[in-house]
């Protein structure tokens, strides 16, 4: 109507206005996306390769639960490529562009899967079959990519990569097993519903305020509150991680904040202590929140960053070589 003021439409990316390529072009990186079709629905993927010098390895990331890989993850993407590495990410379904209802997680082994279909079939592909290859993720898609390792062929991944994995479930996170028992009596008609306590989990994530607002205006963000099926499939899942670590073999990182908010740091803990693996490595930032990358001031997140850059560096030397 005349006199009213029209509301600014947000930036279509999170740096803003600038046409994408003109952007990564600036980061030194080139950008591809596509859709994958997997047996288990549709995933939209995207891949991020240096713009110059020789690619030492192929690393295939996940991101954390009501994400994807299309607002600021794609940070921790572009970071990777920058330093030689092919990074290929997937929105795990029911999450950003991908199939499913959105953040429906009934059966967390199906999304793995998926993502799991698509990238096995790139490690596997000229150019990368002969590189090192590693997994990574970030918060629930820790569990994922712990799922993917799982599901994987001997040896196919060379490492794994955490980023505040979601292995151990704090309390204040736990889902009420009376609620959960309640629901249960609906004989699953329940499990689509959006009526589990969310706790505030992006406030407990996310320390830099600025931050925070970058990341809330996410178009693509999952804000309604988490489904029946998902938090009881994720309770599930926790409890199978914690009970199978000791099939862990590969090298790893894992990386936590100690005021993780969202993310036990018990979870990187106990996969410490528990993997059977003889590489591997426990990062813990004291006062840092859920967010390593994302979320905590460049100074911080950059500190995280070089650490992981400094292990991954130093794997591809030492496993890398044929």
């Amino acid at each position: 109507m005349p006199g009213e003021e029209e509301t600014p439409q947000p930036p279509p990316n999170f740096w803003g206005h600038a046409p994408e390529d003109e952007y990564y072009a600036s980061q030194g990186v080139t950008n591809t996306k596509t859709y994958f079709d997997t047996p288990h629905g549709k995933i939209f993927t995207q891949s991020f390769l240096p713009l110059h010098g020789k690619v030492k390895a192929s690393v295939y990331m996940s991101h954390g639960y009501g994400s994807d890989t299309g607002w600021l993850f794609q940070k921790i993407c572009i970071n990777y490529a920058t330093w030689g590495y092919a990074v290929f990410a997937a929105d795990l379904l029911g999450h950003g562009r991908s199939d499913g209802l959105r953040c429906y997680l009934v059966d967390l082994e199906k999304v793995a899967a998926a993502s799991l279909h698509c990238f096995s079939h790139v490690r596997e592909s000229e150019p990368y079959k002969d590189l090192p290859a590693f997994l990574f993720g970030e918060s629930m898609g820790g569990a994922a990519t712990m799922l993917m390792y799982f599901q994987s062929k001997p040896d196919l991944w060379t490492g794994l990569i955490f980023s505040a994995p979601l292995f151990v479930m704090p309390e204040p996170m736990k889902p009420s097993r009376v609620r959960l028992f309640v629901y249960g009596l609906l004989f699953g008609i329940a499990d689509t519903w959006a009526s589990m306590p969310d706790n505030k989990m992006v406030g407990k994530a996310i320390k830099d305020p600025e931050k925070l607002k970058i990341i809330a205006s996410n178009p693509r963000r999952y804000t309604g509150k988490p489904r029946v099926g998902t938090m009881r499939e994720l309770a599930r899942v926790c409890q199978y991680i914690q009970d199978n670590f000791s099939r862990v073999t590969a090298p790893f990182l894992t990386a936590h904040g100690t005021a993780d908010g969202v993310t036990c740091p018990t979870s990187s803990q106990l996969l410490y202590e528990k993997a059977s693996s003889e590489d591997k490595t426990l990062k813990l930032y004291e006062g840092m929140y859920h967010s390593l990358i994302q979320g905590e001031p460049d100074e911080n997140a950059n500190r995280v960053l070089g650490d992981m850059r400094e292990w991954i560096d130093a794997r591809v030397a030492k496993y890398g070589k044929k």
